[in-house]
């Protein structure tokens, strides 16, 4: 079973509740009374989507969300009133095959201006480089990129590309402010551009190129550095992981050098503290940057990325 499935009922939802609404990202949380502003007005499926639609809409943009911060994404089930609101909207921005209640919506709704990220990049199936568990994807069915990885911000490259495709579709939305437009893309792409280069240089030599986590989401930043992910979703984290399971990972930890145990800031951390505790391994945090919540390590996508930079440095010895 997937570890994060059992996991969200106590981690997110607690905080959910204790961030209700509010958001610490800039981004308007609920989405009801998205549209009818004088502005052009987004909703957006979740924060990495929101991202992009603040820093390319820029002051022309009403920019809401239908995933509230500290909420997991994988598991949003929309309200009347969410769905209510794609309808006001002038666009909808969204990863189609990540949020299946989202795709339905989008379907349905008569929202003219229908952006869906992962057409705008390659998509990939991680599933079977991961010791056979394709984490997050167990739940989706049929479709095009049904299977594949969503995971495709966690790549600066990847983002800058969504980035420019999300561009080009509000220019042509509202092309009033195209020139606006076309220059926020610009500005944002080169500081995604910048990124790319500090991982690249920061991870370029280390001692070890494998990382262990929790969560199956860093496939596409592993491949774009050189880098393996072994992770360890198929655990129960309501129970011990099996010793041979423990075994198999206390030997690839010795023979790659692995020194930590990666867990997630929205999804609890009792399987890694048990995995490190077996193997003799350090946790640490890996934030898959789904949402910007009071834990998380910096108040945007680029604090958030570089914190996992540093995280990856240490805990694969980079020279």
């Amino acid at each position: 079973m997937n570890v994060r499935r059992r996991l969200i009922r106590t981690a997110a939802l607690a905080a959910v509740t204790a961030l209700g609404t509010a958001t610490l990202a800039g981004c308007s949380g609920d989405a009801a009374g998205a549209g009818n502003t004088d502005k052009f007005d987004v909703v957006a499926s979740f924060y990495p989507m929101a991202f992009l639609a603040e820093r390319i809409g820029g002051s022309h943009a009403h920019v809401t969300t239908l995933t509230s911060p500290g909420q997991e994404p994988h598991d949003l089930e929309l309200s009347p009133k969410q769905i209510g609101s794609l309808e006001d909207s002038d666009a909808v921005l969204y990863l189609k095959n990540l949020q299946p209640s989202v795709d339905e919506a989008v379907a349905q709704s008569p929202v003219k201006t229908k952006i869906d990220a992962a057409s705008l990049t390659t998509l990939e199936d991680h599933g079977n480089e991961v010791g056979g568990h394709a984490a997050e994807h167990d739940h989706h069915e049929g479709g095009e990129g049904a299977g594949k990885d969503p995971h495709i911000w966690l790549d600066p490259v990847r983002y800058a590309q969504v980035a420019e495709g999300v561009g080009k579709a509000f220019e042509k939305a509202d092309p009033g402010h195209a020139a606006d437009y076309k220059k926020n893309t610009a500005a944002l792409v080169k500081q995604l551009n910048q990124l790319d280069t500090e991982f690249a240089d920061g991870l370029a030599h280390t001692r070890s190129k494998v990382f262990i986590t929790t969560h199956a989401a860093f496939g596409y930043l592993a491949e774009r550095y050189g880098l393996t992910e072994e992770a360890i979703n198929g655990l129960d984290p309501e129970s011990e992981p099996s010793a041979a399971r423990v075994r198999d990972l206390e030997r690839t930890a010795k023979a790659d050098g692995v020194s930590t145990v990666f867990y997630e800031t929205l999804v609890s951390d009792k399987t890694a503290r048990t995995i490190a505790h077996d193997t003799g391994l350090r946790t640490d945090v890996l934030d898959p940057v789904e949402g910007i919540t009071e834990h998380s390590r910096g108040r945007d996508y680029f604090a958030v990325q570089r914190a996992n930079l540093k995280a990856l440095q240490q805990a694969l010895g980079a020279k």
